[in-house]
């Protein structure tokens, strides 16, 4: 015989975009998602930006001073920007992960925080590079 208290849990089928989009997920679960995607965005980078890019740089000097040239358009700027992101975020998420198959920190709590951080670490990262990479500096 069944509890009386537990009940069937709700499901939820044809989901609007609206109601996907207002679900607020919490920060170890956006620390997750991220991490997957900065991956991603790294591995496809790798033979179609750095390697490119690295090959034209160590060419010849005027290789170098052409490339330098591309760099420094605004636009290249900012995919170089998303690329600094996501070495950032992955490289704090993969500590992160380290540390949770570790068994540190695996509670709820923790797990939340240390979400939390990876998220603040990895934006200030980028905002530092940024600045360093439009010049501020």
């Amino acid at each position: 015989m069944s509890d009386p208290a537990s009940r069937p849990r709700p499901q939820y089928r044809n989901l609007s975009l609206s109601q996907i989009l207002s679900y607020r997920l919490p920060p170890a679960a956006k620390t997750s998602i991220l991490h997957r995607i900065s991956g991603a965005l790294l591995f496809l980078a790798l033979p179609l930006v750095l390697v490119p890019l690295f090959a034209l740089s160590i060419t010849s000097p005027q290789s170098y001073a052409s490339m330098a040239q591309w760099v420094s358009n605004p636009l290249c700027k900012l995919v170089l920007l998303v690329l600094i992101w996501g070495y950032a975020h992955h490289f704090c998420a993969g500590i992160r992960y380290l540390t949770l198959d570790m068994h540190i920190g695996n509670d709820r709590e923790p797990s939340q925080r240390s979400g939390a951080i990876v998220l603040g670490v990895s934006l200030a990262l980028t905002l530092v590079f940024a600045l360093k990479l439009f010049g501020v500096w």
